[in-house]
């Protein structure tokens, strides 16, 4: 039996939901359809409905031609978010089936339908989750009866439609919680939008009402989802005794941070349903807690790990030198330099310890290190400074981690224009910008001296936007500890670095 509408509203099926109601109105408009939105702004949504604490249903609207609402359609809606983890301590797990959504919608083939919905006075919210990337301008015209490509376009489109219909009054005006994984994202959406709005000569009124009506709120999200759990997916149908081919698989921990009017937070009330969502007037402090705690354990760690023979977060938790070594970093270099209460950045430092080793997440070292000079300057190099500004010397773990960087980095180009590296005889994928590696192999050419290797490699303005040779015991605790990974391995080095 597989999941859908009539079985379910029938009571077929034996899992944690909220009913299922006709009568709820559509009050979302959700851009994106992809596993992250289903597992953590639906479920969020489901959640609040089933206490009461809100009513209202999700439409669903895929972002590009290619999607899911078609088999969203065909299930009435419904999907099943799976959320596996650990607790303090303990494993814990929990299933819902998903009801909130009323209806799925591919606008490249139902541009007048979705017209139509955001044409609705009960409509009041839009989400999204189209990637980093889709909060971006391109040129591109206007045409009444087609869908625009960009999704920026795509908003300025449904807006106009509903200022139209509705009249412009401030009543009509809509919240908007992007989740892409960018800052500022609501700053920058709106922004786009008015920037289409004056390419396609919009009227002033209109522009007025986006500008005085609309809401354009920052977000912060945070929930790993590893998506379809397709290796498992039959043991997991027999157990719920039914099949969902658009089954997600989520971790426990959830964290949506909106910097917005505090009077919405009534009109959302999810945070009232127990779930953490957070409203703020300021996101910088949250957004700084993920990205030197959790981002910046990810990368101060992951090349070393890696370098070290591991594959995955798990494993690096489960190592007796490399998680010696992530919790030096984590709470000696790391935490002490989050601007927030004691209490709470160790509390949280402690459940991101936990989520690295949810035995039901395989997050591959390889993956995080995606351009990893950018994520060093971004998420560590600001811990750096202020533990310089305090001690006057850099630490000596993320040092460590620099150094980490540079031996990862030290590959070959190959025939195909790829660069890679070599561990245990076997080719690794090295992925950042081309002018950054063509840099640093440059660099590795000569390998005689490491002490100038680091020296040149730190000094060069174009990996790290200024010349890091100033940062006080920087170039050369990153050089001893380079020399030591070089003379005796990583996992060595770091063994000697940690005392372990």
């Amino acid at each position: 039996m597989v999941l859908n509408r009539s079985d379910f509203a029938q009571g077929k099926f034996i899992v944690e939901a909220s009913a299922a109601s006709s009568l709820r109105p559509v009050r979302i408009l959700q851009i994106g359809d992809g596993n992250f939105l289903r597992a953590f702004a639906d479920w969020m949504i489901d959640v609040a409905n089933g206490t009461g604490l809100f009513n209202g249903e999700v439409t669903v609207v895929q972002p590009l031609v290619r999607g899911i609402a078609d088999r969203l359609t065909e299930q009435g809606g419904l999907f099943t978010v799976l959320l596996r983890g650990m607790h303090n301590g303990k494993a814990v797990e929990s299933k819902r089936i998903v009801s909130c959504v009323k209806n799925a919608l591919n606008p490249y083939s139902q541009w007048d339908v979705l017209l139509a919905a955001v044409q609705d006075p009960s409509l009041r919210f839009v989400i999204s989750n189209t990637t980093e990337a889709g909060i971006a301008y391109a040129e591109e015209a206007f045409v009444d009866s087609r869908c625009p490509d960009s999704f920026p376009a795509k908003v300025t489109a449904l807006l106009l439609a509903r200022f139209k219909a509705l009249g412009g009054s401030a009543q009509t005006g809509l919240v908007f919680l992007p989740c892409e994984l960018i800052e500022a994202n609501g700053s920058k959406l709106k922004k786009h939008v008015l920037h289409y709005a004056q390419a396609w000569a919009l009227p002033a009124e209109f522009v007025a009402w986006v500008e005085g009506h609309n809401i354009f709120c920052n977000t912060l999200v945070d929930r790993i989802v590893p998506g379809f759990p397709a290796a498992e997916a039959n043991v997991l149908y027999a157990r719920f005794g039914y099949e969902d081919p658009l089954l997600v698989a989520a971790e426990p921990f959830h964290l949506w941070v909106i910097e917005g009017p505090v009077a919405l937070a009534d009109e959302f009330p999810l945070h009232k349903a127990g779930l953490d969502v957070v409203w703020t007037d300021d996101l910088q402090p949250y957004r700084t807690r993920k990205v030197r705690i959790l981002n910046g354990a990810h990368t101060a760690s992951s090349l070393a790990a890696f370098s070290a023979g591991l594959d995955t977060v798990r494993a690096m938790t489960e190592d007796p030198v490399v998680s010696k070594y992530l919790n030096k970093v984590m709470f000696e270099e790391i935490v002490p330099f989050v601007p927030l209460p004691d209490a709470e950045r160790l509390a949280y430092a402690k459940t991101i310890m936990e989520r690295f080793a949810n035995p039901n997440i395989r997050h591959k070292l390889i993956s995080i290190a995606l351009n990893s000079i950018s994520k060093w300057q971004i998420r560590v190099l600001p811990t750096v400074k202020d533990y310089v500004a305090t001690h006057g010397q850099a630490p000596v773990g993320l040092s460590f981690s620099l150094a980490a960087l540079f031996n990862f980095y030290h590959g070959r180009f190959v025939a195909d224009g790829e660069y890679e590296g070599i561990r245990r005889d076997h080719a690794y994928p090295i992925c950042d910008s081309a002018e950054l590696l063509v840099i640093v192999n440059a660099a590795w050419q000569d390998a005689t001296d490491l002490g100038k290797l680091v020296t040149a490699l730190l000094a060069d303005t174009r990996l790290w936007g200024e010349d890091l040779t100033r940062v006080a015991g920087l170039a050369e605790q990153t050089t001893a500890s380079l020399i030591r990974i070089k003379a005796v391995g990583v996992k060595a080095a770091m063994a000697e670095l940690c005392g372990a």
